[in-house]
């Protein structure tokens, strides 16, 4: 969690509020928020391996989840189990880019840098 509150935080508290304010409906109140931290979480590497390293546990937590709708709090042994196995995961390596430096840009004088995880 503490990865994607690092790479993902703003996308992780609008969910959050809007959870807290929706405790009974949230499931049907925020899922464009809850896309919007998937698609964020989903492009860094570093929380694509721990996604892969812990489906099963993460799977268990998101049907808690949708079982427990008026009751989220009551899937914490889940949450549990899912951080407790991506404190394991190495991520040795994970998480490294080559930086590009893109000069071409005709609007502005400044060189575009993006990070490419291709390779690593």
């Amino acid at each position: 969690m503490d990865i994607t509150t690092k790479y993902c935080h703003k996308e992780m508290e609008s969910y959050g509020q809007r959870v807290a304010s929706h405790p009974s409906t949230w499931q049907q109140h925020c899922q464009d928020l809850k896309m919007k931290v998937a698609q964020c979480t989903s492009s860094h590497p570093v929380i694509q391996k721990i996604r892969t390293d812990c489906s099963k546990e993460f799977t268990e937590f998101e049907h808690c989840l949708l079982e427990n709708q008026n009751s989220p709090t009551s899937c914490s042994v889940h949450v549990a189990s899912f951080l407790g196995c991506a404190e394991t995961v190495d991520l040795a390596g994970v998480g490294e880019c080559s930086l590009i430096v893109d000069q071409s840009s005709a609007r502005s004088s400044q060189p575009s840098i993006s990070c490419d995880y291709t390779n690593f």
